[in-house]
């Protein structure tokens, strides 16, 4: 049940008495939600589907799909739910902190997850590479394992896994994407501003842009990832360089993916007038959200594309 506490609110059938949302002494507490352990199960299904899919077992790909189907389904209903409570005015300034330290541990979290793709790069390139060909403690391992092996980035080992690949060229796609994803990062920001100074039209342009260079992107990483495997003979089973490139820049499209989902969302909600020049956490937290894919996106260029 919903629970409206203080000495003198109550829950009146699992909604909190009217009145009391702007209540500084009042915090709404949640009902109990089956959404979580639902959507639990259904990550869980995507990631086996996904996982047997790449290991080329026959159904994988069907659980893939079902998986993603049904998390898409569970994200709107509970999507939909949060937002009818913050039509109702449920949330009130404690909560709105709550959920603002929510986001920011969230985004700390996806700092984290990047944070850890960007260190097996790096260990693999200034230790694991130079002890392979030979240099400080590897010396026995050169000479004893891979004799005459000669270390280079990008590489896909000594055991040349996955055959001779090329590397995607810098200022190609990855080089518009990079523009694509800046210029977003201005148009949500120019959005923004015009939703705090009340400027309705302007904030439905330059957000609705925002989604459209977000689809951009997609679609030009698509065809690039389509370029790698046909052209450039670039996959997943490309050795460390090949796993890393393909671990880093995917999960990445999967972050721009929910991103520009999350935006769309606000963009409806913005078309139908859910947020005021003082109250629209909703919209800051996606355009938090949007920053931070970007950030990552140029590290993502520096150390995957150029260097």
């Amino acid at each position: 049940m919903a629970q409206a506490h203080s000495s003198d609110a109550h829950a009146i059938n699992g909604h909190a008495l009217d009145g009391h949302a702007h209540d500084p002494n009042v915090y709404y507490v949640p009902h109990g939600s089956r959404w979580p352990v639902v959507a639990s199960v259904a990550l869980f299904t995507t990631m086996v589907g996904f996982a047997s899919w790449l290991n080329e077992e026959s159904w994988g790909r069907a659980v893939f799909f079902v998986g993603l189907v049904a998390l898409a389904a569970i994200l709107f209903k509970w999507f939909a739910d949060v937002i009818g409570e913050s039509l109702r005015g449920y949330y009130n300034k404690q909560v709105d902190t709550s959920f603002r330290m929510g986001m920011v541990w969230f985004i700390f979290s996806e700092v984290m997850f990047f944070s850890a793709f960007f260190g097996a790069l790096f260990y693999a390139r200034q230790y694991a590479m130079p002890w392979l060909n030979g240099e400080g403690d590897g010396v026995m391992t050169n000479a004893v394992l891979w004799p005459g092996f000669s270390a280079g980035w990008p590489s896909n080992g000594p055991a040349d896994v996955g055959g001779h690949f090329q590397t995607v060229p810098a200022w190609g796609l990855p080089l518009l994407n990079t523009l694509i994803l800046l210029t977003s990062g201005v148009t949500v920001t120019i959005a923004h501003h015009a939703l705090k100074a009340g400027r309705r039209k302007q904030l439905l342009v330059f957000l609705g842009l925002t989604i459209l260079l977000g689809a951009s992107f997609l679609s030009f990483q698509a065809t690039e990832y389509m370029e790698a495997y046909k052209e450039l003979n670039l996959t997943l089973g490309s050795g460390i360089y090949g796993s890393t490139f393909f671990m880093l820049t995917g999960f990445h499209g999967a972050h721009v993916t929910l991103g520009t989902i999350m935006l769309a969302i606000i963009w409806l909600r913005c078309l139908k007038g859910h947020f005021s020049r003082d109250d629209h956490f909703a919209f800051e937290a996606v355009a938090w959200y949007w920053h931070f894919v970007d950030v990552v996106w140029l590290a993502l260029f520096l150390f995957v594309y150029v260097l």
